[in-house]
């Protein structure tokens, strides 16, 4: 049994008077103890959505989940919100896309930290702060104890993001969920944050949900990789499989439109036409039909079947492009 087992997870936002909105339509994966999966795909395709709706962190109202997510063998979604409250830090982790809106403004550092420590681990005031400042020189804080008494505006954003890093390492949980922690980095910070999380997944054995939009950084870190697009899971993959041999037409889009330093001088790239928005309704067919240059009509005539090219390779499309090559050399 994998640690965690998503199966038709689906959300729909609901409002009075208006068409209810699937953000996620039947998404199902694994994760196993230590491993590291990416979830990668364009701004507004149920990434972000997905690990809220593992967390329990949408909002009660105007909000439908369907299907069950299973951890360690207990369904998540049939919790209550104080069960809920005790798996989330302790079992469970999320390091947020921005800290600077994540982290709250008032509250010093220490307190943010410590919190959690005496919430989950029933520390004392005292072990709880030596216990904060350890974590905040275990993801390379210099004086930390100095940290501890600083607010988020008075760091800067790799020092925020390392705080966060350290309030989710907190209770040493089983799984943890990166919500695209490097996007307002900039390059050298984001490579000194994926080293951190390496390493610190390698020591503690947690498992790692990455969800990103930058297929670089899934070449460096993942093991998995599920593209989404408009709300499903259009191809599955191991890493070195996703970058030799994309077979949905939607992954090839996203690495063609990846400026290569092997490339020709002068090579154009060769970017996906039109924007997230253009999808139709999974119902009616293929979402990524109205972008697609392999499209024929069949492509609208009903939602397109899983095509498997191999038992952990698989792609939601009528029309994969499939690759008659010898094999190559791994991504590194």
């Amino acid at each position: 049994m994998a640690l965690l087992e998503v199966r038709d997870l689906g959300v729909r936002f609901t409002r009075r008077g208006r068409r209810a909105l699937v953000a996620v339509d039947g998404v199902s994966f694994d994760v196993d103890s230590g491993q590291t999966v990416g979830i990668v795909g364009e701004s507004g395709c149920g990434k972000s959505v997905t690990s809220l709706a593992i967390m329990r962190l949408l909002p009660r109202r105007g909000v439908e989940l369907s299907g069950a997510v299973r951890f360690a063998g207990e369904d998540l979604l049939a919790k209550s919100q104080d069960q809920m409250r005790d798996i989330r830090g302790q079992d469970i982790a999320m390091i947020f896309q921005d800290p600077m809106t994540s982290l709250n403004p008032v509250i010093t550092v220490g307190l943010q930290l410590t919190e959690v420590l005496e919430r989950h681990q029933g520390a004392s005031r005292g072990e709880a702060k030596a216990e904060a400042a350890a974590l905040l020189r275990r993801v390379g804080i210099p004086d930390p104890v100095r940290r501890l008494g600083e607010y988020p505006h008075q760091l800067s954003g790799g020092m925020r993001q390392r705080v966060m890093i350290a309030i989710a390492l907190a209770c040493r949980p089983r799984l943890l969920i990166a919500d695209e922690p490097t996007t307002a980095l900039d390059v050298t910070i984001q490579a000194q944050i994926l080293e951190l999380l390496r390493l610190l997944v390698d020591e503690t054995g947690a498992a790692l949900i990455m969800i990103t939009h930058d297929l670089g950084v899934v070449a460096g870190l993942c093991e998995t990789v599920h593209v989404m697009y408009a709300g499903r899971v259009v191809e599955t993959a191991p890493r070195h499989d996703l970058f030799a041999r994309p077979t949905h037409p939607y992954t090839g889009g996203l690495l063609g439109s990846i400026p290569r330093l092997d490339a020709a001088r002068g090579e154009p790239l060769h970017p996906i036409r039109g924007s997230a928005g253009d999808a139709i309704p999974w119902s009616r067919g293929c979402a990524f039909a109205p972008r697609c240059t392999r499209r024929t009509p069949e492509c609208v005539d009903g939602p397109p079947a899983v095509f498997h090219l191999a038992p952990d390779h698989s792609a939601r499309c009528i029309h994969p492009v499939l690759h008659d090559l010898p094999e190559t050399e791994p991504v590194p």
